[in-house]
């Protein structure tokens, strides 16, 4: 349509007009090329790079040193006191000294769970358990001292019975070489000679009596005594012996047991103490065997066939 004195063409038609505004519209979202988006599509592109793992670190899995961990640790030997007949007990692993690291430092105050039937090659007492600290490291050797005791849970366990009473004590003593020790006492009653009731309950009096001689025999066992001395009355339970037979009087008792020792406090270390309570020990060596004579050899041969 041609208005008249205008010699302009006006569209009225709608399809004409949305598609031209559609093309104004395309025609403004299209960036313009300038130098600062040219160097921001370069950076991206690189960082794009730079994310890239696989192109970065490689391939995935590759193949890794395998380091030994023994290869920088070494073996000591673990030695008990004077007082267990089996002396050389174990051994124990350590790193290497290295830098301010020291392997003996480390070592040191370590402390081993032994049974008592390989400390005494006697399997009538594997039911005790010795726990051994080590105090010094001389050499290869690792020196250690008594650091309590306790019983195994099945042993426990097979004490306790029914139709009797079980009676227990503890107390803290100090030993003549200033260990402090706590000391815990088990018994249990059992009936008397001839006998014809089942059950052998103590009174309650009589369960503190026999409380208080426990303590008192304790006491005076313990705090006469030095930690080796008293350890050797451990092994063959010379107190609970002691307790039994002293008791009978008030009611009989059975399975009387120190049945566990711990170490509250110790002094301060002393190598001299120590020593004394190593002693001399000589180490599992071989004997010397000497090769037989080529005539001395055919001689034993003729007395052995004959």
């Amino acid at each position: 349509m041609i208005e008249p004195g205008n010699p302009r063409i006006v569209y009225s038609s709608p399809l004409c007009l949305r598609s031209a505004f559609s093309r104004r519209a395309a025609d403004n979202s299209l960036p313009s090329e300038t130098p600062s988006t040219s160097a921001a599509a370069a950076a991206a592109a690189t960082m794009a790079v730079g994310k890239n793992k696989r192109i970065s670190k490689g391939k995935k899995g590759g193949k890794k040193k395998t380091v030994d961990p023994f290869s920088k640790k070494d073996w000591y030997d673990i030695k008990a006191p004077s007082v267990f007949s089996v002396r050389n007990i174990g051994k124990t692993l350590v790193s290497r000294t290295q830098g301010t690291r020291i392997a003996s430092e480390g070592l040191k105050h370590r402390v081993f769970e032994v049974c008592l039937a390989d400390l005494q090659g006697d399997e009538d007492q594997a039911y005790r358990k010795i726990r051994l600290r080590a105090e010094d490291v001389q050499g290869r050797n690792v020196l250690t001292n008594f650091w309590g005791m306790n019983f195994t849970t099945d042993k426990l366990r097979s004490l306790v019975k029914k139709w009797q009473t079980l009676i227990e004590a503890h107390v803290d003593v100090k030993t003549t070489d200033n260990y402090m020790l706590r000391l815990f006492c088990i018994g249990f009653t059992k009936r008397r000679p001839n006998q014809v009731k089942r059950t052998c309950y103590a009174q309650a009096s009589q369960i503190r009596q026999i409380r208080r001689k426990m303590v008192e025999i304790m006491i005076n066992q313990a705090s006469t005594c030095d930690l080796k001395e008293l350890v050797s009355k451990f092994i063959p339970e010379v107190i609970g012996k002691e307790i039994e037979k002293s008791t009978s009087s008030i009611f009989p008792l059975q399975n009387v047991f120190i049945r566990k020792v711990k170490i509250l406090k110790a002094p301060k270390f002393d190598l001299g103490k120590l020593m004394e309570v190593h002693g001399d020990y000589k180490e599992d060596v071989g004997v010397k065997l000497e090769r037989p004579v080529e005539g001395d050899e055919a001689g034993q041969e003729v007395a052995a066939a004959e």
